[in-house]
């Protein structure tokens, strides 16, 4: 794990308070209780949020982040539509926070890399406010948002001491990552990009986001599901970090579904949400 990065974020400033946003948790009728539109930075003169879904029983004390990313593009969804897909962790106890970036075309890949460490540092200083240990968060995401829950399982840092931002003084640390179809290594692909406008960025930058440049023996264990019929990101891209991460000691597992393409679906959508869960069942609750 590397803290080589420095963090673009010093000049976001927070102004609202999560004690204030708990006020405004809701009891949907049929699922679980949300805080909606969570701000945990400024951008532009823009809100950087995150809704967080809480548990109907008891939470068992981890947090799940998700990474709302496609093509590094970052979409608001009311509340009431997302809740399902996180239902498989919320039933097990977990808290989920569903984290929005800068999203694409405006914000290129290294601002959703700093917004989405920038998040982690916000939920580990609030973490007692949002009912979750800071020591036990777990990440993942589609695609593109797998490459970013990589980039916090590979790169992060222990926070910038002299920051004057209390949000930049913790840790981005997570402690566990589950990654499905996501893509590793960004040089050669950065650069003008019609279909993934996210790319459009500073060649030069592309190691420095780029997961599998920063693998090393205190990652976050690190579970690897991939379709064998991936025409977008291939099946190597899985193959590549697993053989890294399994070169250096870390705690991973890789799952190939056959006949999945990107995105699962059906049944091979339901054995990844399996596996995901199975995975933040062993590193968040039963090894801490």
């Amino acid at each position: 794990m590397s803290g080589s990065f420095r963090s673009s974020g010093l000049s976001l400033i927070i102004i609202g308070t999560v004690g204030i946003l708990l006020s405004s948790c809701v009891k949907n009728e049929e699922g679980p209780y949300v805080i909606p539109d969570v701000v945990y930075g400024h951008k532009d003169g823009m809100a950087l949020t995150f809704d967080v879904f809480k548990p109907e029983g008891r939470a068992n004390g981890a947090g799940i982040l998700y990474m709302v990313s496609g093509g590094w593009v970052s979409r608001w969804s009311p509340p009431d539509r997302a809740r399902n897909s996180f239902e498989n962790l919320l039933s097990k106890g977990f808290t989920v926070f569903a984290v929005r970036h800068g999203s694409s075309p405006k914000y290129k890949v290294p601002d959703a890399v700093e917004d989405v460490r920038r998040a982690v540092r916000y939920i580990r200083l609030h973490s007692k406010e949002l009912g979750v240990e800071a020591e036990r968060l777990g990440v993942y995401g589609g695609s593109a948002g797998r490459h970013l829950s990589l980039m916090l399982g590979v790169a992060s840092d222990e926070g910038y001491s002299e920051a004057e931002d209390e949000v930049l003084k913790m840790s981005n640390r997570v402690a566990a990552v589950v990654a499905y179809y996501p893509p590793v290594d960004l040089r050669g692909i950065a650069g003008p990009n019609e279909r993934f406008p996210a790319l459009e960025f500073d060649s030069a930058l592309a190691p420095e986001i780029s997961p599998i440049l920063f693998v090393s023996s205190d990652d976050s264990p690190s579970l690897m599901i991939h379709g064998d019929e991936d025409d977008l990101v291939p099946l190597s891209s899985s193959q590549v970090i697993y053989e890294a991460f399994r070169e250096h000691g870390v705690e991973t597992e890789m799952i190939i579904l056959k006949g999945a393409g990107h995105g699962f679906r059906g049944e091979h959508l339901n054995n990844a949400r399996s596996a995901m869960v199975a995975w933040f069942e062993k590193y968040l609750f039963e090894n801490r």
